[in-house]
């Protein structure tokens, strides 16, 4: 029962060309520790823009299971018995994100490496022992126009159903479903028609004189819309990857 629907379809495409594809990734965490609150992934899974699986696997953690969680994971002992080793899982993943391209050669446009999707992604990437540079990362967790405040994230359950219109996380949780609801939400807010600035970030160099201490004065004389025809973005937008 364990390995029903696993699939393991990673493969580099070496002669890629038109740019990065973009993978949606969503694990489940078993316990950990005395207590079982140390989290350790025990299932992962990874799918394209078409929602199609490209890895899904049981993982076996590196130190022992105290806390299955099955009523929200779904996962039993059995299952990781003849699981996924963790270092297996990751240097997997980690080849595919990277599709032979040198971690530090990995740049937004034009490489080979794979925009990488999610919710709360530092949290996965950090039980999957990988590194991945933050700028082919998307989250929907800390995306600013998805975000409660400045500081608080929204549920993927609640961005969900507010953006999607349907429910998820109802019983069991399936990492599929979530990275299906992350690659959909993605998609919607990539899909955002604005107009398009040649420097579109405050934190830009190029955006400096628009903060600059010399120009308070000018500043403070402006109406508020001569304030909003200058003002600039301070996150990179998702509408920038199309």
């Amino acid at each position: 029962m364990s390995n029903i629907g696993l699939r393991d379809n990673l493969t580099n495409d070496s002669g890629y060309t038109r740019g990065p594809q973009v993978v949606a990734l969503a694990c489940k965490m078993v316990g950990g520790g005395s207590d079982g609150s140390l989290d350790l992934c025990g299932r992962v899974c990874l799918i394209d823009e078409n929602e199609n699986i490209i890895f899904h696997t049981y993982v076996k953690p590196p130190i022992p299971v105290t806390n299955y969680r099955y009523e929200s994971t779904g996962i039993r002992s059995e299952y990781l018995r003849d699981a996924m080793p963790l270092r297996l899982v990751q240097s997997k993943i980690q080849n595919f994100l990277c599709n032979g391209e040198p971690m530090w050669k990995i740049r937004p446009r034009g490489g080979k490496a794979r925009i990488l999707v999610g919710h709360g992604l530092n949290h996965y990437l950090d039980r999957l022992q990988l590194e991945y540079p933050a700028m082919m990362i998307r989250d929907t967790a800390t995306y600013p126009p998805l975000m409660k405040t400045c500081k608080l994230s929204n549920s993927l359950k609640y961005l969900t159903q507010a953006y999607l219109g349907y429910d998820i996380q109802t019983g069991i949780q399936d990492p599929y479903e979530e990275c299906v609801a992350t690659m959909r939400l993605y998609m919607r807010m990539r899909s955002q028609k604005h107009a398009v600035e040649d420097h579109p970030l405050a934190s830009d160099p190029q955006n400096r004189n628009n903060f600059a201490s010399w120009r308070q004065a000018e500043l403070e004389r402006m109406s508020p819309e001569e304030m909003l025809a200058i003002s600039r973005s301070d996150y990179y937008c998702w509408c920038l990857d199309s």
